[in-house]
């Protein structure tokens, strides 16, 4: 495999930290191009990696397809990872389609509707629903004999693994599938009101206040809610405790719908915890308008207000040492099994003290790239191979769980 990865963000690192930890990665994987819109970034990734040989960092503006397109031919990469801000994947997507490589992504992009409305059909609320771009060109990357594979990271990823391994091995019939991030993360000693994003500004910024989607066969399809609803108090193991959950955006609830309905499923969510300091400057900042993609002027110049908030924020590669506590992922699953009522809780946990110390990140990344890098060996070596767009759950599980023994990226069942 010739790889391109576009992004060179902290979980980009972490994706090519993991792979090289692989004593054998260099057995499937021949050369990989670091490419990101900042080159002095680019080049501090590939400093810190421990093996430097066939790598190779460039400068590219993921929103020109044609440029993307130029290095994919140049250096004869046959696999791209999309690990870009979500609202540069189309292209990069395309990009791969139109130059003849593999894909691979974290997540989809998603566009709201000015005036969503609430209630049944998402059509209703999103121009553009979460994996509709992808899913609508399976049939064009079939007949390239091309492979794209979105959602691997940890959620949607490894969760998606885990639902998929649920319903061919724990249940007869898997009804329910819920989704659950978590954990008990701290920063001791930090300000009141101290805000803390763990992830992609961008991201959050998207799927934490985009209307929520949630599936429910029963009750006609996609239901749409506002931002922060179907609370709840989730009591997570491992000592984590409880956690307070909401609704948010994400792919799961779309991808599973799409692979799972026919070992029975009717219902799935995503609910994922929330620093309450977070959920209110989300709220200011949407009420200010500084989520928008419309440009503003500002003094003679053209600013998009959420490229500011994204570009002030604090950013998830420069936390990690103070924070305590893990990061716990994982799926609620419910269904029938020799006709009884069954339940289990799936889940992976990660502890942030330990990631800093194996991997000089914080978990949330760490974790993330993990459940990235593993899809991305299934892939290189050919174990995880077909035409067409697919997510995680299209695949056979067991290799991916294997590979999470194999590694000691771990994950635990309980069961009701």
């Amino acid at each position: 495999m010739r790889m391109m990865l576009v992004g060179a963000g902290a979980v980009g690192e972490s994706i090519l930290k993991i792979i090289q930890s692989r004593q054998d990665y260099k057995s499937w994987l021949e050369f990989v191009l670091v490419a990101d819109y900042d080159l002095d970034r680019a080049e501090e990734v590939i400093s810190h990696l421990r093996d430097k040989d066939d790598l190779k960092a460039v400068k590219v503006d993921a929103r020109n397809e044609k440029d993307i397109v130029e290095l994919i031919e140049t250096y004869d990469i046959d696999f791209v990872m999309d690990a870009a801000a979500p609202f540069v994947s189309n292209n990069i997507f395309d990009a791969a389609y139109e130059a003849g490589a593999n894909y691979g992504s974290m997540g989809t992009w998603s566009v709201p509707m000015e005036n969503p409305k609430l209630g049944l059909g998402i059509e209703n609320s999103y121009v553009e629903p979460m994996t509709k771009y992808n899913f609508d060109r399976h049939d064009k990357w079939r007949d390239r004999d091309q492979m794209a594979c979105i959602c691997m990271g940890i959620d949607p990823g490894v969760v998606n693994v885990f639902a998929k391994y649920a319903a061919e091995y724990e249940f007869d019939e898997l009804q329910e599938v819920h989704v659950k991030d978590g954990g008990n993360l701290s920063i001791p000693g930090a300000k009141e009101g101290e805000i803390t994003f763990g992830f992609n500004v961008w991201t959050v910024l998207d799927e934490v206040m985009n209307p929520n989607v949630e599936y429910n066969a029963d009750k006609g399809g996609f239901i749409v809610e506002d931002a922060f609803a179907g609370e709840e108090t989730f009591d997570m193991p491992d000592g984590v405790g409880k956690n307070v959950l909401v609704k948010v955006e994400h792919e799961e609830v779309v991808t599973m719908q799409r692979y799972l309905s026919k070992y029975g499923l009717k219902k799935a969510t995503f609910k994922i915890s929330l620093d309450p300091a977070l959920i209110n400057a989300l709220k200011v900042i949407d009420s200010l308008g500084l989520r928008s993609l419309h440009p503003v002027d500002v003094g003679g110049v053209k600013v998009v207000p959420r490229d500011v908030v994204a570009a002030v924020a604090p950013q998830p590669k420069d936390i990690g040492d103070e924070m305590k506590g893990e990061m716990l992922v994982g799926v609620h699953c419910i269904g029938v099994k020799d006709g009884q009522k069954k339940e289990i809780f799936m889940y992976q946990p990660f502890d942030n003290q330990q990631s800093m110390k194996d991997w000089h990140m914080q978990a949330v990344v760490a974790q993330t790239g993990f459940g990235a890098a593993l899809s991305i060996e299934l892939i290189g070596k050919e174990i995880w191979k077909d035409s067409g767009v697919f997510s995680p759950e299209y695949f056979d599980p067991m290799p991916y769980l294997d590979l999470m023994k194999e590694t000691g990226f771990e994950y635990r069942i309980l069961r009701k």
